[in-house]
C-alpha cells in the first residue's frame, strides 16, 4: 500500500472544505477504484458530487490507516457471518419478546430504554448486513476497502447489543442504578490478588507511583479485610 498516497488522500480531507479541489478528489477516487464510468459522472460536476467523494475518500482513508491485511477482513467477515447466525436469524424478533423481562414496566426508564434501544441496535445490524450482502456477487466480489467498514460497525453494534444486554437483564438496584453484581465481585477478588502481588513489591521498594497503584485497587475492593487494612496501614499507604 502506498502510504505516501494514502498521506495525500489524508491532507486533502484536513482541508477547509472551501479549499478542496474536487476534481483532484475525483481522481484519487479513480486511483482507488479504477472505476472509470465514475469517475466521468463525477467530473460532470465535482463540487456537486463533494458530499459522495468526501465520504468515498473517508472511507478508504479509514481502511488504509488501519493497514489490514486481507487475511483480517476475512476474519471480520467470519466473526460478521457468526453474528448474523446469531442475531439477524427471522426468528430474533421472538427472541426478543423472550428476553423482556416480566418486571420490565418496573424498571427504571434509562433500563427500559436499553431493550427499545436494542431493538434499533437490530434493525440496523439487518440493515448493514444487507448491503454488505449487495455489495458483491460471486463473478465481482467486492474490495476489502468497501467491506470494511461496514464489518467494523456491525461488530462494534453486536458489542453495544450486548452491552445493553447484560445491563439490562443483570439490573438490580432499587435507586435507578444498574448492579453488576457477578462482574463487580470478581473485579473486587481481581484486585486483592494485584495488591496482595503489589504490596511485597512495595515493601522491598516503596514508590508514590505503586502507591497510587494499590490505592486505585484498594478503591475497587468490596468489603475489604481487617487483615488487608493493616497490612497496608502498617506499610504507610493508608
Amino acid at each position: 500500500m502506498n502510504q505516501e498516497f494514502t498521506k495525500q488522500i489524508q491532507d486533502w480531507l484536513n482541508l477547509p472544505h472551501e479549499q478542496r479541489d474536487y476534481a483532484k478528489g475525483a481522481l484519487y477516487l479513480l486511483q482507488l477504484t479504477g472505476n472509470q464510468i465514475m469517475y466521468r459522472n463525477l467530473m460532470a460536476n465535482p463540487r456537486r458530487n463533494a458530499e459522495f467523494i468526501e465520504r468515498q475518500l473517508q472511507k478508504r482513508l479509514s481502511f488504509r490507516l488501519q493497514k489490514l491485511t486481507h487475511a483480517q477482513v476475512e476474519e471480520m467477515q467470519s466473526q460478521v457471518d457468526t453474528i448474523a447466525k446469531k442475531v439477524l436469524t427471522p426468528n430474533s424478533g421472538e427472541n426478543f419478546k423472550q428476553g423482556k423481562r416480566d418486571d420490565h414496566d418496573q424498571l427504571p426508564d434509562e433500563i427500559q430504554a436499553l431493550y427499545v434501544e436494542n431493538l434499533g441496535i437490530v434493525q440496523r445490524m439487518r440493515e448493514l448486513h444487507m448491503r454488505l450482502r449487495s455489495l458483491s456477487s460471486e463473478d465481482n466480489p467486492a474490495r476489502d476497502c468497501d467491506r470494511y467498514p461496514f464489518l467494523k460497525e456491525l461488530i462494534d453494534l453486536d458489542k453495544k447489543l450486548h452491552s445493553n444486554w447484560e445491563t439490562y437483564d443483570h439490573y438490580t438496584g432499587e435507586d435507578g442504578a444498574a448492579v453488576m453484581e457477578a462482574d463487580a465481585r470478581e473485579e473486587s477478588r481481581k484486585a486483592v490478588r494485584l495488591i496482595n502481588l503489589a504490596k511485597g513489591r512495595y515493601a522491598k521498594k516503596p514508590s508514590e507511583e505503586l502507591k497510587s497503584q494499590i490505592l486505585d485497587l484498594y478503591g475497587k475492593v468490596i468489603n475489604p479485610t481487617d487483615k488487608l487494612k493493616k497490612d497496608l496501614t502498617d506499610l504507610g499507604i493508608l
